[in-house]
């Protein structure tokens, strides 16, 4: 098999993180330059997938095939589609920011942390690419491992437990997803004669509705729920973000959790059309809760990372929302919100470490008045504020505004208060701002505090940049994911043999 552009965007990060492996590790500056230098070599090669995708066509685009174990039809079968390529770029746009936010903050073993970073963006891109269950798997037990050390071992002083929550929690949804996919295995094989974990072959087949279906989504939805992490499945998150480093926070809340809504649309939609639609209005109803029980979490909280930690269980609830309103807006909003989440949440991580790095605490209670020290600092810490909480113009409105519209359609009740989150969020992320900018300097270690440095600027400036961006001219990116959501959708509707409750 020759290479394609796929396999070379997946793999040149290990590849990287081998070649780094045999460096000396004194040499802790050689090892930064040369894993900034792999990571931004992934994203320049992940660029042409961007202008090469055809925004008209559903199928899926840079495909590559290889016979793996042929005996088990398992196969290296590789694509993306309009889902997956924005997801793959997301991924190869933040592993960078991330390693260049580390760059003074880990002090400790950084050629073991570039490294492991570097084997985590392979897991990761490797999850979003696959259309094999076998090679889905792999990856998705893969980038287990970098994630673990990442928290474990550069973490806070509850790393140790942190990561083993995170572990055990992945863990359980995956051993039943396991077993999901060898019944989806035997059942398409005895049904049809051929055995296989090609996903595209599996998603073509008609299941016939009944108990085996159910229970395997079921098994798939778990393992995804917990890494959204949809209510109630979201404890383990609120520890993980808090002990994670900056870089670790910035890839989980970046790209991470969306493993989980990615994997709702990709296998249980179209695998399990029949259980999908029948669950539809549970998943649907714990979304709302979700987006309500985070909101409201996150306004009591004192330390400014696990506020930010529990937007996310309310931000991932408006992607859960869209996704299983099972029609055009919401999905399509859906995904818009995955990459906005991203960028947002990404920006706030970035941001809470930096003033971590200054004073040595993330306590609200520790600052006020730094719009009159660092004015730099609060100016866009106050934009990426107000692009969390959905200001239009921004690129959190879209999403949301997509979303909600979607969900009025399936139940104007439940969609009411969803909105009411967007409220909330607004009174959480503007009341600790408002704490943590204005105000008099009640803290003298405040006024020392030095503004954005050059390095911190390069940080932050593209993420800002595409925060404007989707947010002024949303139909560059929505345009690239309609057509694929559509037969996606058309899919379900053609396989589902339960009537969706309206």
């Amino acid at each position: 098999m020759t290479i394609g552009l796929l396999t070379a965007v997946t793999f040149v990060p290990t590849l990287g993180a081998i070649v780094l492996a045999l460096v000396p590790r004194r040499l802790a500056g050689v090892h930064r330059m040369a894993g900034l230098a792999v990571t931004l070599v992934a994203l320049a090669l992940s660029i042409p997938l961007w202008f090469g995708f055809d925004d008209d066509s559903a199928d899926m685009q840079f495909e590559e095939f290889a016979r793996w174990l042929p005996t088990l039809g398992v196969g290296y079968h590789v694509g993306i589609d309009g889902i997956s390529l924005l997801l793959v770029l997301l991924t190869t746009f933040l592993t960078p920011i991330a390693l260049a936010s580390a760059w003074h903050a880990i002090e400790d073993r950084p050629k073991e942390f570039v490294i492991t970073m570097l084997l985590l963006e392979t897991g990761m891109l490797g999850v979003f690419v696959s259309l094999d269950l076998f090679l889905f798997l792999v990856f998705w037990e893969a980038m287990l491992i970098p994630m673990y050390l990442i928290i474990g071992v550069w973490g806070g002083p509850n790393r140790v437990y942190a990561a083993v929550k995170f572990v055990l929690y992945t863990m359980a949804g995956s051993g039943l997803m396991l077993v999901a996919i060898l019944s989806l295995y035997y059942q398409h094989g005895a049904a049809t004669g051929t055995y296989t974990f090609d996903l595209l072959t599996l998603a073509r087949w008609v299941m016939p509705p009944g108990t085996a279906q159910t229970l395997m989504f079921l098994a798939f939805s778990l393992a995804f729920a917990i890494k959204v992490p949809l209510f109630p499945f979201h404890t383990w998150l609120p520890d993980a973000h808090v002990e994670a480093p900056t870089a670790g926070s910035v890839i989980l809340a970046g790209v991470l959790l969306k493993m989980g809504t990615y994997g709702f649309l990709r296998f249980c939609l179209p695998l399990f059309p029949d259980a999908a639609v029948e669950y539809a209005p549970l998943v649907f109803a714990l979304s709302v809760i979700g987006i309500i029980y985070g909101a409201l979490v996150s306004t009591v909280q004192p330390d400014l990372k696990k506020l930010v930690a529990y937007s996310s269980v309310a931000h991932l609830g408006f992607v859960m929302l869209g996704l299983f309103t099972l029609n055009q807006q919401g999905v399509v909003g859906g995904v818009i919100q995955m990459i906005n989440h991203g960028l947002s949440t990404g920006a706030l991580f970035l941001m809470v470490g930096m003033i971590y790095e200054r004073r040595h605490t993330r306590l609200i209670a520790q600052f006020g008045g730094l719009w009159k020290v660092i004015p730099a600092f609060s100016a866009l810490f106050l934009l990426v504020t107000l692009s969390s909480l959905g200001l239009p113009g921004l690129n959190g409105f879209v999403g949301e505004f997509l979303v909600l519209l979607g969900a009025f359609q399936v139940n104007g009740w439940l969609a009411a208060v969803a909105t009411t989150g967007i409220i909330f969020a607004a009174v959480y992320l503007l009341w600790m701002y408002q704490r943590v900018a204005f105000g008099e300097l009640t803290h003298s270690e405040n006024a020392r505090l030095s503004d954005l440095s050059p390095r911190e600027w390069a940080v932050l400036v593209p993420v800002l940049v595409f925060i404007v961006w989707i947010g002024v001219a949303p139909t560059v990116f929505t345009g690239k994911t309609e057509a694929t959501v559509s037969a996606l959708l058309a899919q379900v509707q053609s396989k589902a043999s339960v009537a969706f409750l309206r």
